[in-house]
């Protein structure tokens, strides 16, 4: 069913999930969302699946209007969301009301922000993923931006699940990037290509990031590279994460919509739990890179996993339904109390008690 209808789309909105495996061969981009780590996360807050698709908004978020009774979440970049023009937290589980605008505006710390949706985006899955692969124009909502009155279907939901509502990620567990991005990388693929001194000025000088910045990947300036013998080489395949470094001597990390091969030497790759801090990263943010080996970047990754892993088991037991409910009555709102004991409800409002034997939750 229609959950969303685009009432402003933003700056670059589109229709991500964790990305379309498998088909690089083919010369298929893999596409998915530039923030894995966030998407993830937006989507265990609401009992989905981890790969569920969301909407990726890129420096500025889209304003939607809820067409049915919604449980959402917002996890990655600060764009202050907006139900009706309230404030809301992000990195929580909301309830938004049928008729109710949802607006994420323009990021104050990082760049693209991630909007889940109990049930998950529904469109039609191509290849095996929902994502949006903008360089081929498929995927998503017709291979494109969201634009104004779009709207967006969402996944079957056994019931509207008011009892996640509130429910929050842990102080502290998504890390902001800080002034100098340190990243780390593995050496490799055409390391022989490039001289000794252009190695070391790679993992010993700061680059910054430039505006030549999208889905593809994210440029840098800085001390030149030196190659050994030229830029060039027969073309071959380009991994996520991968440091092209092309004749100028100025490297381009390779990133979620990448080209599946390329003819530039590859002078590292960026470990996968660090490709979510590049794609928060901003024209002007600093990187640095850090050499590590292949055993302590699976080490790396085994320590990811498990985080995920802790806040699965947090969250793995169902959650109790509420005791307590907020109960709108004229200009009024009261707080009510529901206590159930052998079938029959006790009601307290404002010091006042009933029993019935047949009361509604509402």
């Amino acid at each position: 069913m229609d959950a969303f209808e685009v009432v402003k789309p933003g700056f670059l909105t589109t229709v991500q999930d964790l990305g379309r495996i498998g088909y690089q061969k083919f010369g298929v981009p893999t596409s998915g969302a530039m923030d894995r780590t966030a998407l993830r996360a937006a989507n265990l807050l609401l009992g989905n699946e981890e790969g569920f698709a969301g909407l990726e908004a890129t420096a500025e978020g889209p304003t939607l209007r809820a067409l049915i009774d919604l449980l959402v979440a917002i996890v990655g970049a600060d764009m202050r969301p907006l139900v009706n023009g309230r404030s809301v937290d992000s990195e929580t589980a909301v309830e938004i009301r049928s008729g109710q605008t949802l607006e994420l505006q323009r990021a104050r710390r990082g760049l693209r922000a991630y909007l889940a949706v109990a049930g998950g985006i529904d469109v039609p899955i191509m290849l095996g993923s929902r994502s949006t692969c903008l360089p081929a124009a498929f995927g998503g909502v017709c291979g494109r931006a969201l634009r104004e009155n779009d709207r967006l279907p969402i996944g079957p939901v056994d019931r509207q699940p008011t009892a996640l509502i509130g429910r929050r990620l842990p102080s502290g567990w998504l890390k902001p990037i800080g002034e100098v991005l340190t990243v780390r990388v593995v050496l490799g693929l055409q390391e022989d290509q490039f001289t000794s001194e252009g190695i070391r000025t790679f993992l010993s000088e700061p680059y910054r990031v430039t505006p030549q910045i999208d889905r593809v990947g994210v440029r840098l300036h800085g001390p030149s590279i030196a190659h050994r013998s030229g830029a060039d080489i027969i073309s071959d395949s380009t991994p996520l994460g991968a440091v092209q470094v092309a004749a100028d001597g100025q490297p381009m990390i390779l990133l979620a919509d990448r080209q599946a091969t390329g003819g530039y030497t590859k002078i590292a790759v960026v470990i996968q739990e660090d490709i979510w801090r590049l794609g928060q990263a901003r024209p002007e943010q600093v990187v640095r890179f850090r050499p590590i080996s292949v055993s302590e970047a699976c080490a790396a990754l085994r320590t990811y996993e498990e985080r995920f892993d802790v806040l699965r088991r947090t969250w793995q037991s169902p959650p109790k339904e509420r005791g307590s409910y907020r109960l709108r009555l004229g200009g009024g709102s009261y707080r009510v109390g529901v206590e159930e004991a052998r079938g029959t409800y006790r009601v307290s409002l404002e010091g006042i008690e009933r029993e019935s034997d047949d009361v509604e939750e509402p």
